[in-house]
């Protein structure tokens, strides 16, 4: 375990004694009931057990895996040796291919003409290194050998032979085939050795038999190549089970004759043997024989001999060597495994001294352990953990912000909500008593305009119906305020620049502002802003903001009108400076026929009226007012085209 320097402080609070931590009597040995002792203890035991077992269960292994390797290696050369003899087969089948269709060879061996042959073959022998061509007639008579000297490289020719008594030769002249084809396999004895042969017809140009053609391999070659690939003596049997060639030393010696051959019998009913226990030159040997047959035909059996005694050398040589290094291992690995105790230790115990601080709350501490084993990396995770808590712990905190402002937020919908409800329910009220007040009003202001002209009243009475006929006009401008503010005219929607009416807006309240000493500022966009709303609409609730700021400030002040656009909305701010709106009274600012003027001077329909008709134009109105510092009025409409619902309000 790799630790990095801890800072001063951390590393002399790590080397405090920790409550319920087990601490030595020594700094060098751990006390037994610590958690140092209990992996190092455990850890001696158990090595030294596996150590023991293993040691033998080795020693075991390897003694008994002896014939076993030599098997497997005996097995492999077999295998090796047959793929050879098939690979050597079919380079002569090669080799016979490209000599029968040469052209002029089929012709000379119809005419007998050896000369010709003699012509031909040799070069071909040549660029294919063939040990042995021999080309027959149709008598089964070769009119042409050619024999390869292995020492010089060189070919003697050589005429005669009879070999019409072979069946290689024999079955091609009769026209015989088998599943192999019309080409065959033997082996022949001739005076330079026994040969591998394989025969095949030649044809003239007609398709006519003209001969039959061999091609050779001398059998100590190719016992000599098996012997190279195999890595092992290899010896070769006749049919009759008698040693015919072998890669073996005094091989032609009776014993080793006697010890390698077999009987016919075993020959015929041979097919792979298991490995076989032999004595050669007073050594013991293991050989494996295989029955040989190359194209369908049996021609004896193959054995594959290996020597025996270096294997056991080596086993035993490689057993002692085991055991010695893991003898030398056993002891590293306690040593090893003290340390590794002491590394495991000394982190755990610094995470379990971090983790108690951060369970009591103190989110800041680290272990300050670094490393790439898993301790490390628990130190890592835990350091993180850590950070993560601290960073979830301050979201958290975020969060309740957040919250609180979107209770805020959902406060004011509510309020909005409760609004819109109180104005629907006003509105149907007052449409239905609208009509049958107006009426009444209608006629007592008539009478009160029409009796001082037609009867002689005293002045007292003229005033009290000067009196009357104000008073039912203020009734009547009322009512009519009321059946304004209850009709719920549906917005005539068009896509305009709300620029212009913000414009003509402040141009028609120009007069009033410098009247009350109010400076007009405004916050317009260069570009159009192309709107769909009801003008005429939108023009009455600017001019009831834009009069209400303006008398709001009744010593003058400052009027600030800004125009704002986003993504998905418009704003329209109306900021004044003048006396404010106390808390008390935001809730109520646009319930009907509330009004902190003056008696007289306002009906307390105006608010109410400017929210149903932004509420029908899909927006809103917020409010936010300070006492002494002045109130602020935004209308946000929908950027994007609506759709008027069902209830004269639109949509998006």
């Amino acid at each position: 375990m790799s630790e990095e320097t801890l800072p001063r402080a951390q590393t002399e609070s790590a080397a405090q004694p920790i409550p319920g931590q087990a601490t030595s009597r020594s700094g060098r040995w751990p006390n037994l009931s610590g958690l140092q002792a209990k992996l190092i203890i455990p850890y001696v035991i158990l090595t030294m057990i596996i150590a023991v077992v293993g040691m033998y269960v080795v020693t075991r292994l390897v003694t008994s895996s002896i014939r076993e390797r030599i098997a497997n290696q005996l097995v492999e050369a077999s295998q090796v040796a047959a793929d050879g003899i098939v690979r050597r087969e079919r380079a002569q089948l090669d080799n016979l291919r490209s000599l029968v269709f040469t052209e002029g060879v089929a012709q000379a061996l119809a005419k007998g003409d050896v000369t010709a042959l003699q012509n031909r073959l040799i070069p071909l022998a040549f660029n294919y290194k063939v040990e042995a061509i021999t080309a027959i007639n149709l008598q089964g008579q070769a009119l042409l050998t050619l024999v390869r000297d292995p020492a010089t490289g060189q070919y003697a020719a050589s005429p005669g032979g009879d070999f019409s008594q072979y069946p290689l030769v024999t079955r091609v002249l009769q026209g015989q085939t088998d599943p192999q084809g019309d080409k065959f396999v033997g082996l022949l004895d001739t005076p330079q050795g026994l040969y591998l042969f394989t025969s095949a017809p030649v044809r003239d140009l007609s398709g006519q038999l003209a001969g039959v053609m061999l091609v050779g391999t001398r059998l100590e070659t190719l016992l000599r190549e098996l012997k190279e690939q195999t890595a092992a003596d290899v010896v070769f049997l006749d049919n009759s089970g008698k040693l015919v060639a072998a890669t073996l030393a005094e091989s032609d010696t009776l014993p080793v004759r006697r010890t390698l051959e077999m009987a016919p019998e075993e020959v015929a009913q041979l097919d792979v043997s298991a490995p076989r226990d032999i004595a050669l030159y007073d050594r013991p040997y293991l050989a494996r024989y295989a029955r040989l047959v190359v194209r369908g035909e049996p021609l004896g059996a193959l054995a594959v001999v290996l020597r025996s005694d270096y294997v056991v050398e080596g086993g035993t040589t490689s057993r002692d060597r085991i055991l010695v290094i893991f003898a030398i291992g056993t002891i590293a690995v306690i040593i090893l495994g003290y340390f590794l105790a002491q590394g495991i230790a000394r982190p755990i115990l610094r995470l379990r001294s971090v983790s108690q601080a951060v369970a009591a709350g103190d989110l800041k501490q680290h272990t300050g352990l670094r490393g790439g084993d898993e301790i490390g990396e628990l130190a890592s995770a835990f350091d993180v953990m850590t950070d993560r808590l601290r960073e979830r712990t301050e979201e958290i905190l975020q969060r309740t912000d957040q919250l609180a402002d979107a209770n805020a937020k959902l406060q004011s919908a509510q309020q909005q909500l409760v609004q819109s409800e109180k104005l629907a329910a006003v509105g149907h009220l007052t449409a239905g008593i609208v009509h049958d007040v107006k009426n009444p009003l209608a006629i007592i202001v008539g009478l009160a305009e029409e009796l001082p002209e037609h009867s002689d009243l005293n002045p007292v009475a003229r005033k009290y119906l000067t009196t009357i006929r104000d008073s039912a006009r203020r009734a009547n401008t009322i009512v009519t305020d009321l059946l304004k503010f209850a009709r719920e005219s549906t917005p005539e929607l068009k896509f305009q620049d709300l620029r212009d009416t913000v414009e003509t807006v402040l141009r028609l309240n120009d007069y009033m502002a410098r009247k009350a000493k109010v400076t007009v500022t405004k916050d317009l966009p260069a570009a159009p802003m192309m709107v769909m709303y009801d003008a005429v609409q939108i023009e009455q609730v600017m001019m009831n903001l834009v009069q209400n700021a303006i008398q709001a400030m009744p010593h003058g002040g400052t009027l600030h009108v800004s125009l704002s656009q986003s993504d998905e909305t418009v704003a329209v701010a109306v900021k004044d400076t003048g006396i404010g709106i106390p808390p008390q009274n935001l809730n109520r600012i646009f319930d009907p026929f509330f009004t902190t003027k003056p008696p007289g001077e306002g009906t307390g329909l105006g608010l109410s009226t400017s929210y149903g008709i932004v509420a029908r134009h899909g927006g809103r109105i917020d409010v936010a007012s300070q006492v002494g510092e002045g109130t602020t009025f935004t209308i946000w409409l929908a950027a994007k085209p609506v759709k008027p619902k069902g209830n004269g309000e639109v949509k998006p």
